[in-house]
């Protein structure tokens, strides 16, 4: 099989991009050296200090690009990675700075640092380019087989679309068709894709494509998510996995909150001038309230306020109802827009953390009637009330706003079962890039439109085997 070719050349992506990112840390820590001995060369450093110092430095540019995901060369778009090294440099830069001033023992000045600052921007957007390039050059796109069961996977493919530069799903194919004939594709693509396929036959493909090694991706169910995070139970030769289903420990709790309580007092301060001038503005455009009030389902199913800064109209409800905004609402007013594309409108929610309703990270907390409407369709939705709602979580990151509910609600559960504080972490600092990401604002009428696509190509596939085509 051909696969087994391509193995070794892609085994080779994970050791280039890894060399990539220390060729970049060396020369970005090279810079600090040069910047260092230039306008902040001190006499407690002047022999092997110094290497200390370099030492640091690269150990924090290293933690903070992986926890970013800003290395990822070729896999995000070129934009992504570019605001992600940004914040991150930013980040270090910041902290090394303050660090250098408690090693003198003295307020530095900003100049040397800040002009590190520009010069490594100039650095990261040139090497990123170039890696990206190299990875184009080096990998061609997947020649990919999607398999299907529920005619809701077929969506995945117009998702997919929108990276031709790294998937090409060449072939669909329902699981109806039988695993002889699903078997038989598997041989002519270089990966395969299951998505919604029903677990006894999902099961066969995946041992097919496993004892091929195929490259499989699958799409998981919900009580994959599940397992995911289950814990080793090592007492018998059969081994178990426990499944525990309680969000998470007293201990997780007790630390998540004392981070949130911590992390929301320093952002009081840096947020306080942000939301005086926010306030302003909405109060001018209409004289309107300041802040928008609704009630959201928390931990347990509890309801609680959730502040925001009013976008909309007053009693922009009473025109529509309780439906979610569209990228071109007319509800939304002038300074609304302004505030949504740049998530201030958020902002008023660092008070609902302080006061225990919400996290930092979390499930996006929602309105009971928009819950219960989700339940109806997915009952499993409500498993993820077993954690305090979120000012951000995996959804907000790694789905849009268009994203369905059942994509949500698997985003949310794997961050349910594998929660930690390094993950939250990790979540926070990949947030501030997403604030500069307009592709996760899509509004509900692009999901509309994915819809139809999908609806489209589903038409074509079953005209295709109504004539009996390959």
């Amino acid at each position: 099989m051909k696969k087994l070719s391509r193995g070794a050349y892609e085994d080779t992506k994970g050791f280039v991009r890894v060399a990539e990112t220390l060729l970049e840390v060396l020369i970005l820590t090279l810079l600090y050296y040069f910047v260092w001995k230039q306008g902040y060369a001190l006499s407690y450093f002047a022999y092997k200090g110094k290497y200390v110092l370099m030492g640091v430095y690269a150990l924090l540019l290293y933690v903070f690009f992986m926890n970013a995901d800003c290395t990822m060369f070729g896999q995000l778009h070129l934009m992504d990675l570019i605001i992600g090294q940004i914040i991150s440099l930013f980040l270090v830069n910041f902290i090394t700075y303050f660090q250098l001033c408690l090693i003198a023992n003295s307020m530095l000045s900003v100049s040397p640092i800040l002009l590190l600052f520009v010069m490594e921007i100039v650095v990261s957007v040139l090497l990123v380019y170039a890696y990206t390039r190299l990875y184009h050059k080096l990998y061609a796109p997947h020649d990919m087989l999607l398999i299907y069961g529920h005619k809701r996977g077929v969506g995945l493919k117009i998702k997919m679309d929108s990276r031709r530069d790294k998937y090409n799903i060449s072939k669909l194919i329902n699981v109806d068709e039988g695993f002889d004939a699903v078997c038989r594709e598997i041989p002519k693509h270089d990966a395969v894709i299951l998505t919604d396929v029903p677990a006894e036959i999902r099961n066969d493909i995946l041992k097919f494509c496993y004892r091929y090694r195929v490259r499989t991706y699958v799409a998981p169910k919900l009580t994959d998510i599940m397992i995911r995070g289950a814990k080793n139970n090592n007492l018998f030769d059969t081994p178990l996995l426990l499944v525990k289903g309680t969000g998470l420990t007293p201990a997780q709790r007790v630390a998540k909150r004392a981070m949130d309580i911590l992390l929301c007092a320093v952002a009081m301060i840096v947020a306080a001038p942000v939301m005086l001038v926010v306030a302003a503005a909405i109060k001018l455009e209409d004289g309107g309230p300041v802040f928008y009030k609704q009630k959201r389902l928390t931990r347990n199913g509890r309801e609680f306020e959730i502040l925001k800064f009013r976008s909309m109209i007053v009693d922009a409800e009473k025109y529509a109802g309780a439906v979610l905004a569209t990228e071109r609402d007319p509800r939304i007013t002038k300074v609304g827009r302004v505030i949504r594309a740049a998530r201030l409108d958020e902002l008023p929610q660092i008070l609902n953390i302080l006061k225990g309703d919400m996290s930092i990270v979390g499930p996006r907390p929602e309105r009971k009637v928009i819950a219960d409407e989700y339940c109806k369709e997915i009952p499993e939705f409500a498993y993820r009330l077993k954690v305090r709602g979120g000012l951000t979580g995996y959804a907000q990151i790694y789905g849009k706003y268009n994203t369905s509910a059942y994509d949500k609600l698997r985003l949310d559960l794997m961050y349910i079962e594998n929660y930690s504080l390094l993950l939250d972490i990790k979540l926070i600092i990949l947030t501030l890039r997403i604030i500069f990401s307009k592709e996760s604002t899509e509004g509900v009428d692009k999901a509309e439109e994915n819809r139809k696509l999908a609806e489209e190509l589903l038409q074509e596939l079953e005209n295709e085997n109504s004539h009996g085509e390959p």
